[in-house]
């Protein structure tokens, strides 16, 4: 199984990204698709996740601005990112949880499967 992360880059502030997460190897239809950051010298954070039928929780640091969105035709996940801030800059990844976690639940339960990592830059 393997979560590939792309779209990242370097942006400016109040500008927008697109990042996309293909999975391949098995398909996650049923299962949880989430999005986490780290920032050099912070620890991983989540970010957002969608669960099966696609309903979706956020950190309050993105809310209103990212939304999380897949399509399980393609086995893949987006995160598009709207208003973006400097401190909006990490690595970014992808995780796959099987199973549909409750909400609340997304950014502290295990993941089974990790991306590799895309870098998004938010100059001021």
């Amino acid at each position: 199984v393997q979560l590939q992360a792309s779209g990242g880059g370097l942006v400016q502030a109040g500008g927008s990204l697109r990042l996309s997460c293909a999975a391949s190897g098995r398909t996650f239809s049923s299962d949880t698709m989430s999005w986490f950051r780290q920032a050099p010298g912070k620890e991983r954070e989540f970010i957002a996740g969608a669960r099966w039928r696609g309903s979706a929780h956020y950190a309050d640091s993105v809310k209103g601005r990212f939304t999380i969105s897949r399509d399980d035709a393609k086995n893949t996940v987006y995160l598009q990112m709207n208003s973006l801030k400097p401190e909006d800059t990490a690595v970014y990844f992808c995780a796959a949880r099987l199973g549909y976690p409750v909400l609340s639940a997304l950014g502290s339960v295990n993941y089974d499967y990790w991306g590799q990592g895309t870098q998004v830059t938010v100059s001021s």
